[in-house]
């Protein structure tokens, strides 16, 4: 199995010498680089017998139906798309690893068709809407997502006509009822397995997550003539209320709550600040302890801004539910790591993948594999092959076991 963990690690440096930008992995939905990944991977679907298409949001797709396979078929798929300066792993690495399962599969000549899909768009960078491709694979694909324009006034439709594709056709992207699961695999992109010197993980949920923005707004004034006890200061209320943030993250297991942007008006030295405006994102695996979390952070918002004479108004830019994992499927590769002597480690996924939008369509499961340092969207991001080749070997023992049940 080392091989074959050299070879997706191999692959994976091959396809990012595919990108927008030279000295950095940059590539965008259906951007020029997309056309060599494509290439690529179609060069290595064929030789390894299977039947080659590209979709019409882009997504290209390998089959592998050997005779005698139940109808029914495993998907395995991630994306190839990246953000800016991006690591050589995200996405990429489950794609080359479907490949290298095909190939497991085709040596061990189990009965079992499947699907290897590398989809076109989930970051979500040049039209500012993620997960176009397994959207349209799920059949979630919203036609009104044609006329999203990227920085350039280019319109999705455009783009996908631009790629020699035919946007009517997005729609016939999605599966058909003779899928019968998909397996993303990917690397955690987070320090948890790292920290406990862990390989693999599986996945039980992607968890649910909240984005607000709240603008405090105060009254800007001299900082050397408004005496403390005479002001309004917008930024001192956020400060306040940032700090109450993170104390109930520390204090409530499981939530994750992150204040990453800020913005100040006027924003100067010397100016009492007169509005402050804060993101908010809040996650975790269960909706409700989400929802509560919420409401008792707006609440403490609420508190803030009339204690210190501030206005406050609230918005909320996202509201994504927890995504809960098939727990047969996912029982599958948990039984698979205890066979192959591996702690039975599973874990919540903090960040969204294009699992959670298939499991809306197919059962689902999802597999981690550590990441090095926990990095991840950035040129540093790495994998380690033992890690790999544990990864592989749980991923074919997972596809046995799914083998024998749709038998």
């Amino acid at each position: 199995m080392r091989d074959r963990a050299q070879n997706a690690i191999a692959e994976c440096l091959r396809l990012a010498a595919f990108t927008e930008e030279p000295g950095r992995i940059t590539r965008r939905f259906l951007t020029t680089p997309m056309h060599g990944v494509h290439d690529h991977l179609r060069v290595r679907m064929m030789e390894l017998g299977m039947s080659v298409t590209v979709d019409g949001a882009g997504n290209m797709r390998g089959l592998w139906a050997p005779e005698g396979a139940n109808k029914r078929r495993l998907v395995i798929g991630s994306h190839v798309d990246t953000v800016p300066d991006a690591g050589a792993y995200d996405g990429v690495l489950g794609v080359c690893l479907g490949l290298e399962l095909v190939r497991i599969v085709k040596e061990r000549k189990l009965a079992i068709a499947i699907e290897v899909i590398a989809f076109s768009e989930e970051e979500g960078v040049r039209f500012g809407v993620p997960f176009i491709g397994s959207r349209a694979v799920a059949g979630r694909f919203d036609p009104a997502l044609l006329e999203l324009k990227d920085a350039e006034g280019i319109t999705l439709e455009s783009a996908i006509r631009n790629y020699s594709l035919d946007p009517a056709k997005t729609a016939d992207a999605a599966l058909d009822a003779n899928a019968a699961a998909f397996l993303e695999i990917h690397i955690e992109q987070g320090p948890v397995l790292e920290a406990e010197g862990l390989s693999v993980a599986a996945v039980t949920d992607i968890v649910g997550q909240t984005r607000m923005r709240l603008r405090f707004a105060g009254h800007a004034n001299h900082a050397g003539t408004t005496p403390m006890h005479l002001r309004h200061d917008a930024l001192a209320g956020a400060a306040e209320w940032i700090a109450a943030v993170e104390r109930l993250a520390r204090e409530t297991e499981g939530l994750i709550a992150t204040v990453g942007k800020i913005e100040v008006e006027p924003n100067a030295g010397n100016v009492v600040p007169g509005v402050a405006t804060v993101s908010l994102d809040l996650r975790h695996s269960s909706d409700f302890v989400r929802v509560v979390a919420l409401e008792t952070l707006l609440a403490r918002a609420g508190e803030i801004a009339n204690r210190r004479g501030l206005a406050l108004v609230s918005k909320r830019m996202m509201d994504q539910p927890a995504v809960p994992m098939d727990e047969r499927l996912t029982a599958f590769l948990v039984e698979a790591m205890e066979a192959l002597g591996l702690p039975p480690k599973t874990i919540p996924s903090g960040a969204g993948h294009d699992a959670m939008v298939m499991a809306s369509k197919v059962p689902t499961a999802m597999l981690f594999l550590r990441s090095p340092g926990g990095i991840s969207h950035h040129p540093d991001e790495a994998v380690r092959e033992q890690d790999v080749e544990n990864t592989l070997h749980v991923a074919a023992s997972f596809i046995e076991r799914l083998a024998a049940d749709l038998k």
